[in-house]
């Protein structure tokens, strides 16, 4: 009589070994996206337990006044308009942040690449590095930094 493939047998295999078993069978299927999908997977609950947290500990809508009820979009309030005017000091420290941030950008591949570009590079450094501080003190001497 032929013997059935199928059949349960007695000797069955300990859970311990199934799991590893599941594992390498997932890791073989998937291959390298498995790594992907597990840190989708975490990313998934983090966001999900983020969003439960605020849903069930959030004050939600028991506080809801006259003044919550008004719709609000953009910064611009539903009340009358009046319009008000920006000092220039903040508009030229926010400039003076900009340009010194990006001289700062550029800076920072001169200094990684300086023991290659030995003595040009660090002249070249000295030179940009000075230009930036006379224009610090141009704009010091100019009253620029002064907040009115």
């Amino acid at each position: 009589m032929a013997e059935n493939r199928f059949a349960k047998r007695n000797d069955a295999i300990p859970t311990a070994s199934v799991g590893r078993c599941l594992c390498a069978i997932v890791a073989s299927v998937l291959g390298d996206w498995a790594a992907i999908l597990v840190f989708m997977g975490i990313s998934a609950m983090i966001a999900g337990s983020l969003l439960a947290a605020s849903v069930f500990l959030g004050k939600g809508g028991r506080q809801r006044g006259s003044a919550k009820s008004r719709p609000f979009e953009s910064g611009v309030s539903t009340g009358a308009y009046e319009p008000s005017r920006f000092s220039i000091s903040y508009y030229l420290t926010a400039m003076l942040f900009i340009v010194f941030d990006i001289e700062i950008v550029f800076l920072y591949p001169l200094a990684v690449q300086l023991r290659e570009l030995a003595l040009f590079g660090f002249l070249e450094l000295l030179v940009f590095v000075a230009l930036l501080a006379i224009g610090y003190v141009y704009i010091w001497r100019k009253g620029a930094l002064e907040w009115k």
